[in-house]
């Protein structure tokens, strides 16, 4: 079984952050989305008032695949446990719909699917439409 070890993001992660932000947009087919810089990721996850909090789960892999080996549940547990400490009732998960096994782990864990539930889509204003939003 591999070895998990998830921790608190520090400002010297951010390639890293940014790599893995690259591999899991390929994956999802959707790496022409990424518009964010290592930079970026700094100011915004680092300064002063910051934007995002970020883990990072180190992973010792054990000989084999990794898929099945609990990563995701533990990595899912120390979200919920860092949500609490900050204070949040409530954290929510994005998953495409085709990425059926990540949604099954959701809903073994307890979480409610609120598409299916209570019918919410979530939006985005990206863009141009920000900018007509915003008047600029």
């Amino acid at each position: 079984m591999a070895s998990v070890r998830i921790r608190e993001a520090k400002e010297g992660d951010c390639g890293d952050i940014l790599r893995l932000i690259r591999e899991l947009a390929d994956f999802e087919k959707l790496s022409d989305q990424v518009k964010i810089s290592e930079e970026a990721l700094r100011a915004d996850g680092f300064g002063d008032n910051p934007f995002y909090h970020c883990l990072v789960a180190e992973i010792l892999p054990a000989p084999g695949k990794l898929l099945g080996q609990g990563i995701g549940s533990k990595i899912i547990k120390k979200v919920a446990e860092v949500a609490l400490d900050k204070g949040c009732s409530q954290f929510r998960l994005a998953v495409l719909d085709w990425n059926q096994r990540a949604m099954d782990l959701y809903k073994a864990l307890g979480a409610q699917d609120l598409t299916e539930a209570e019918g919410w889509h979530f939006f985005c204003f990206q863009g141009e439409a920000t900018r007509k939003l915003a008047g600029k």
